[in-house]
Protein backbone atom coordinates (compact mmCIF):
# COMPACT_ATOMS: atom_id res chain seq x y z
CA UNK A 1 0.00 0.00 0.00
CA UNK A 2 1.67 3.35 -1.13
CA UNK A 3 0.02 5.93 1.24
CA UNK A 4 1.01 8.86 -1.11
CA UNK A 5 -1.84 7.63 -3.42
CA UNK A 6 -4.23 6.83 -0.28
CA UNK A 7 -7.12 9.43 0.67
CA UNK A 8 -6.16 11.02 4.00
CA UNK A 9 -8.42 11.45 6.24
CA UNK A 10 -7.65 14.88 7.92
CA UNK A 11 -6.17 17.82 7.45
CA UNK A 12 -4.38 18.13 4.04
CA UNK A 13 -1.92 16.80 1.74
CA UNK A 14 1.98 16.41 2.33
CA UNK A 15 4.10 18.55 1.15
CA UNK A 16 4.97 17.90 -2.29
CA UNK A 17 8.84 18.59 -1.60
CA UNK A 18 11.67 16.03 -2.07
CA UNK A 19 11.46 13.12 0.22
CA UNK A 20 14.10 12.49 3.12
CA UNK A 21 12.46 9.57 3.56
CA UNK A 22 11.05 7.21 0.78
CA UNK A 23 10.48 3.83 0.66
CA UNK A 24 9.25 1.42 -2.27
CA UNK A 25 7.43 -1.69 -1.77
CA UNK A 26 9.78 -2.95 1.17
CA UNK A 27 9.59 -6.60 2.08
CA UNK A 28 11.50 -7.85 5.27
CA UNK A 29 11.76 -11.49 6.00
CA UNK A 30 13.57 -13.78 8.34
CA UNK A 31 15.15 -17.30 8.30
CA UNK A 32 13.84 -19.31 11.49
CA UNK A 33 15.23 -22.84 10.48
CA UNK A 34 13.28 -23.75 7.24
CA UNK A 35 10.84 -21.43 7.52
CA UNK A 36 10.73 -17.76 6.01
CA UNK A 37 8.48 -15.23 8.24
CA UNK A 38 7.79 -12.24 6.34
CA UNK A 39 7.30 -9.00 8.76
CA UNK A 40 6.93 -6.38 6.28
CA UNK A 41 4.70 -6.50 2.73
CA UNK A 42 5.00 -4.08 0.43
CA UNK A 43 5.50 -0.74 1.99
CA UNK A 44 5.65 2.30 0.46
CA UNK A 45 5.77 5.40 2.26
CA UNK A 46 7.87 9.04 2.04
CA UNK A 47 8.70 11.50 4.99
CA UNK A 48 9.16 15.20 2.93
CA UNK A 49 11.45 17.83 5.21
CA UNK A 50 9.80 19.69 8.24
CA UNK A 51 7.58 16.57 8.73
CA UNK A 52 7.08 14.64 12.03
CA UNK A 53 5.31 11.00 11.45
CA UNK A 54 4.20 8.96 13.70
CA UNK A 55 4.98 5.12 12.89
CA UNK A 56 1.65 3.25 14.76
CA UNK A 57 0.08 -0.46 15.03
CA UNK A 58 -0.71 -3.70 17.65
CA UNK A 59 2.06 -4.92 19.49
CA UNK A 60 3.94 -7.25 16.24
CA UNK A 61 2.72 -5.27 13.41
CA UNK A 62 6.30 -4.11 12.22
CA UNK A 63 6.68 -1.00 13.53
CA UNK A 64 10.43 -0.89 15.09
CA UNK A 65 11.45 -3.58 12.40
CA UNK A 66 10.02 -1.11 9.79
CA UNK A 67 12.45 2.01 11.67
CA UNK A 68 15.30 -0.58 11.39
CA UNK A 69 14.97 -0.76 8.04
CA UNK A 70 14.12 2.83 6.76
CA UNK A 71 17.22 3.68 8.67
CA UNK A 72 19.81 1.29 7.18
CA UNK A 73 20.39 -0.69 10.64
CA UNK A 74 18.36 -3.90 8.68
CA UNK A 75 18.78 -4.76 5.41
CA UNK A 76 15.49 -5.16 2.92
CA UNK A 77 14.70 -8.72 1.71
CA UNK A 78 12.79 -6.32 -1.31
CA UNK A 79 11.68 -3.04 -1.79
CA UNK A 80 14.09 0.22 -1.92
CA UNK A 81 14.93 2.85 0.68
CA UNK A 82 16.83 6.34 -0.48
CA UNK A 83 17.42 8.54 2.49
CA UNK A 84 18.55 11.98 1.48
CA UNK A 85 18.43 11.30 -2.46
CA UNK A 86 20.80 8.52 -1.39
CA UNK A 87 19.26 5.04 -2.14
CA UNK A 88 20.57 2.29 0.74
CA UNK A 89 20.87 -0.73 -1.57
CA UNK A 90 24.44 -1.88 -2.18
CA UNK A 91 25.95 0.36 -0.02
CA UNK A 92 28.99 -0.76 2.73
CA UNK A 93 28.67 -0.94 6.28
CA UNK A 94 31.15 1.69 6.29
CA UNK A 95 29.53 4.15 3.53
CA UNK A 96 26.12 3.19 6.03
CA UNK A 97 27.97 4.09 9.00
CA UNK A 98 29.14 7.51 7.68
CA UNK A 99 25.66 8.26 6.80
CA UNK A 100 24.31 7.41 10.23
CA UNK A 101 27.02 9.42 11.95
CA UNK A 102 26.59 12.70 9.61
CA UNK A 103 23.11 13.15 9.10
CA UNK A 104 20.86 10.47 10.75
CA UNK A 105 19.73 10.62 14.41
CA UNK A 106 18.65 8.00 16.46
CA UNK A 107 16.19 7.28 19.88
CA UNK A 108 16.07 4.05 20.82
CA UNK A 109 14.45 2.13 23.91
CA UNK A 110 17.75 0.93 24.94
CA UNK A 111 19.56 4.92 24.41
CA UNK A 112 22.50 3.71 23.02
CA UNK A 113 24.85 4.69 25.56
CA UNK A 114 28.12 3.78 25.89
CA UNK A 115 28.61 2.67 29.52
CA UNK A 116 32.11 4.12 30.42
CA UNK A 117 31.34 7.49 29.04
CA UNK A 118 29.92 10.44 30.44
CA UNK A 119 27.10 12.26 29.65
CA UNK A 120 28.92 14.62 28.04
CA UNK A 121 31.15 12.21 26.08
CA UNK A 122 27.99 10.47 25.56
CA UNK A 123 26.50 13.46 23.40
CA UNK A 124 29.76 14.41 21.66
CA UNK A 125 30.36 11.11 20.42
CA UNK A 126 28.89 11.28 16.68
CA UNK A 127 31.38 14.32 16.46
CA UNK A 128 34.47 12.36 17.68
CA UNK A 129 33.06 9.22 15.34
CA UNK A 130 33.35 11.27 12.68
CA UNK A 131 36.47 12.81 13.48
CA UNK A 132 34.54 15.91 14.24
CA UNK A 133 34.58 18.81 17.05
CA UNK A 134 31.34 20.22 18.27
CA UNK A 135 31.10 24.39 18.43
CA UNK A 136 32.12 25.37 21.78
CA UNK A 137 29.53 24.83 24.27
CA UNK A 138 26.79 22.82 22.19
CA UNK A 139 27.34 19.48 23.79
CA UNK A 140 26.54 22.18 27.44
CA UNK A 141 23.73 23.69 25.47
CA UNK A 142 22.05 19.93 24.26
CA UNK A 143 22.69 19.01 28.24
CA UNK A 144 20.85 22.37 29.41
CA UNK A 145 17.91 21.71 26.30
CA UNK A 146 17.08 18.64 28.40
CA UNK A 147 17.40 19.68 31.96
CA UNK A 148 20.64 17.81 32.67
CA UNK A 149 23.12 20.90 33.16
CA UNK A 150 24.13 19.05 36.22
CA UNK A 151 24.91 15.62 35.10
CA UNK A 152 27.48 16.25 32.10
CA UNK A 153 30.36 14.06 34.51
CA UNK A 154 27.94 11.55 35.26
CA UNK A 155 27.91 7.95 33.80
CA UNK A 156 24.98 6.44 32.52
CA UNK A 157 25.36 3.31 35.41
CA UNK A 158 24.49 6.65 38.06
CA UNK A 159 21.62 7.43 35.86
CA UNK A 160 18.48 6.84 35.99
CA UNK A 161 16.69 5.36 32.84
CA UNK A 162 14.55 8.87 31.88
CA UNK A 163 17.37 10.64 32.59
CA UNK A 164 19.60 8.34 29.99
CA UNK A 165 16.35 9.06 27.56
CA UNK A 166 17.27 12.14 28.23
CA UNK A 167 21.26 11.90 27.74
CA UNK A 168 20.04 10.09 23.92
CA UNK A 169 18.18 13.15 23.07
CA UNK A 170 20.97 15.49 24.23
CA UNK A 171 23.44 13.64 21.71
CA UNK A 172 20.74 14.16 19.06
CA UNK A 173 20.33 17.76 19.88
CA UNK A 174 23.63 17.98 19.37
CA UNK A 175 24.17 16.26 16.05
CA UNK A 176 21.64 17.87 14.36
CA UNK A 177 20.55 15.22 12.02
CA UNK A 178 18.85 15.75 8.47
CA UNK A 179 16.82 12.68 9.92
CA UNK A 180 15.74 11.91 13.50
CA UNK A 181 14.65 7.97 14.32
CA UNK A 182 13.07 7.49 17.54
CA UNK A 183 11.49 4.30 18.90
CA UNK A 184 9.18 5.28 21.86
CA UNK A 185 11.35 8.60 22.68
CA UNK A 186 9.09 8.90 25.50
CA UNK A 187 8.93 5.58 26.90
CA UNK A 188 10.94 5.96 30.62
CA UNK A 189 9.74 9.52 31.27
CA UNK A 190 7.26 11.73 32.85
CA UNK A 191 4.45 13.67 31.43
CA UNK A 192 6.32 17.31 31.86
CA UNK A 193 9.55 15.86 30.60
CA UNK A 194 8.10 13.97 27.52
CA UNK A 195 6.43 17.39 26.49
CA UNK A 196 9.90 18.34 26.51
CA UNK A 197 11.66 15.80 24.70
CA UNK A 198 7.96 16.38 21.98
CA UNK A 199 9.19 19.86 21.39
CA UNK A 200 12.87 19.11 20.76
CA UNK A 201 11.90 16.79 18.45
CA UNK A 202 9.33 18.71 16.99
CA UNK A 203 12.11 21.14 16.79
CA UNK A 204 14.30 19.16 14.48
CA UNK A 205 11.53 17.51 12.36
CA UNK A 206 10.26 21.16 11.68
CA UNK A 207 13.58 23.00 10.35
CA UNK A 208 14.26 23.18 6.84
CA UNK A 209 15.65 19.88 4.97
CA UNK A 210 15.44 17.76 8.41
CA UNK A 211 12.44 15.65 9.78
CA UNK A 212 11.54 12.74 12.37
CA UNK A 213 10.23 9.20 12.26
CA UNK A 214 8.59 7.97 15.36
CA UNK A 215 7.23 4.97 16.46
CA UNK A 216 4.98 5.15 19.52
CA UNK A 217 2.12 3.30 21.18
CA UNK A 218 0.93 6.43 22.82
CA UNK A 219 -2.34 8.56 21.06
CA UNK A 220 -0.87 12.00 22.81
CA UNK A 221 2.55 11.42 21.51
CA UNK A 222 1.23 10.39 17.89
CA UNK A 223 -0.88 13.44 18.02
CA UNK A 224 1.51 15.95 18.29
CA UNK A 225 2.62 14.63 14.76
CA UNK A 226 1.77 16.10 11.55
CA UNK A 227 0.58 12.37 10.14
CA UNK A 228 0.04 8.91 11.64
CA UNK A 229 0.66 5.96 9.18
CA UNK A 230 -0.66 2.68 10.51
CA UNK A 231 0.40 -1.05 10.60
CA UNK A 232 -1.00 -4.02 10.75
CA UNK A 233 0.39 -7.52 10.08
CA UNK A 234 3.53 -5.46 8.58
CA UNK A 235 1.16 -3.71 6.02
CA UNK A 236 0.58 -0.09 5.93
CA UNK A 237 -3.22 0.43 6.15
CA UNK A 238 -4.11 3.52 7.08
CA UNK A 239 -3.16 7.08 7.36
CA UNK A 240 -4.15 10.70 9.40
CA UNK A 241 -2.70 13.53 9.15
CA UNK A 242 -3.12 16.35 11.70
CA UNK A 243 -5.19 14.10 14.18
CA UNK A 244 -6.68 14.66 17.71
CA UNK A 245 -5.21 12.02 20.09
CA UNK A 246 -9.03 10.44 20.41
CA UNK A 247 -8.57 9.75 16.69
CA UNK A 248 -5.64 8.42 16.79
CA UNK A 249 -6.77 6.20 19.90
CA UNK A 250 -9.94 4.88 18.15
CA UNK A 251 -8.06 3.68 14.93
CA UNK A 252 -5.34 2.11 16.96
CA UNK A 253 -8.21 0.24 18.97
CA UNK A 254 -9.76 -0.64 16.10
CA UNK A 255 -6.66 -2.37 14.53
CA UNK A 256 -6.35 -4.27 17.51
CA UNK A 257 -9.37 -5.59 17.63
CA UNK A 258 -8.79 -6.66 14.34
CA UNK A 259 -5.57 -8.64 14.77
CA UNK A 260 -6.82 -10.72 17.77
Amino acid sequence: MDVENEERTAGTPAPPTQPLISGSQIHKVYEVGRDRVEILHDISLRVHGREMVAVMGPSGSGKSTLLYCLAGLEEVTGGQVVINGVNLAGRSRTDLAKMRRSELGFMFQSYNLVPTLTAAENVELPYLLGSRKPAAGLVAQALAQVGLSEHGDSRPSSMSGGEQQRVALARVLAQRPKVLFADEPTGALDTRMGRVVLEAIGEIAHTSGQCALIVTHDPNVAAQCDRVLFLRDGRLVAEMVQPDSAQVAAQLAALTSEAE
